[in-house]
């Protein structure tokens, strides 16, 4: 299984390295053309890629090549989706396809950056560090005050994701508890990471998992992680512990797939992975030591009892 995970995320960087011939036109983003005298793709998903880099990324191939990317949230589910169903042209996600959901099958997910799972307080809280054993004793309800942790007097007021399979709660089920069924003992349910990140911002006893790539452009502590601060550099050479890609998702049956894999490979050019280093991000590309640490990572949840249903 870790070969062909490993066969899977080379594969969709050979595709992506590869030129590819010209599409049939006929879609919403030659009518935008036709008004706005530019080619107009839109872009749906993921918020922590799209606070971290999309913006400044599809600005950039704006510029260059003319084409305009209209670039919305939802989340990674929504990216997924929406784009396997042909409602968006393009897409973000955090997390991979879910194989046992038929409407996730037609989308085609390519790696171009990568993302590390951080825990965020406010910057008052007197907390530096936190295990990933008190993670979990925050997140099933058995710590309860942050003085457990070191911290104030004062109750943890924990908010969580909504639904179990967005891209930061599936992956906290996934590396951190090995179950993807795992109930939250929340403080408050919130609909994407933008809300809760923004919670954690104004509530001084709040905390809250989210991802690095959009952490950092908001008014929160970072707290390390077993002692471990998510760093570029840490990031990059695989030296802290939760992780993962950060993915643009195509549909292989778009009219101008070969007009999207254009965008794509920016991202890996040198160009892009520029554009996306400059936001703090690791380019997929420059840190692929890190597929092989992922092939561990699934390997331990494994060993820990995950998919074992």
């Amino acid at each position: 299984m870790p070969k062909l995970h490993l066969a899977l995320v080379l594969g969709a960087l050979t595709v992506a390295a590869a030129g590819v011939g010209a599409a049939p036109a006929a879609t919403s983003a030659e009518q935008a053309a036709g008004t706005t005298g530019k080619k107009t793709f839109r872009w749906v998903g993921c918020g922590i890629t799209k606070k971290a880099f999309m913006k400044e990324l599809a600005a950039a191939y704006e510029r260059k090549t003319g084409v305009r990317i209209e670039i919305e949230g939802g989340g990674a589910t929504r990216g997924i989706r929406e784009v396997a169903a042909g409602k968006a042209d393009i897409g973000g996600s955090c997390r991979n396809k879910i194989t046992d959901h038929p409407e996730e099958l037609g989308a085609e997910l390519r790696p171009v950056a990568w993302d590390a799972l951080v825990v965020i307080v406010h910057p008052e809280n007197p907390v530096e560090n936190i295990t990933l054993d008190q993670i979990r004793g925050i997140y099933l309800g058995k710590i309860r005050n942050w003085k457990e942790l070191g911290g104030n007097d004062a109750p943890i007021r924990l908010y969580v994701r909504r639904g179990k399979i967005s891209g930061v709660g599936r992956a906290i089920r996934k590396l951190v508890f090995a179950d993807y069924d795992v109930e939250f003992k929340a403080y408050k349910v919130v609909k994407s990471s933008g809300p809760l990140e923004k919670a954690v911002e104004k509530d001084v006893n709040a905390v809250g998992i989210t991802g690095i790539s959009s952490a950092r452009k908001r008014k929160v502590k970072i707290l390390k992680l077993e002692g471990k601060e998510p760093t570029f550099d840490n990031i990059r050479k695989g030296e802290y512990l939760l992780y993962r890609p950060l993915y643009l998702v195509l549909n292989p049956n778009h009219p101008q797939y070969a007009e999207l894999e254009k965008f794509v490979k920016f991202a890996h050019s040198s160009e892009g992975r520029r554009v996306i280093r400059a936001n703090r991000t690791v380019p997929y590309l420059e840190a692929l030591r890190l597929v092989m640490k992922e092939v561990e990572q699934e390997k331990r949840a494994r060993e820990r009892g995950l998919y074992r249903r």
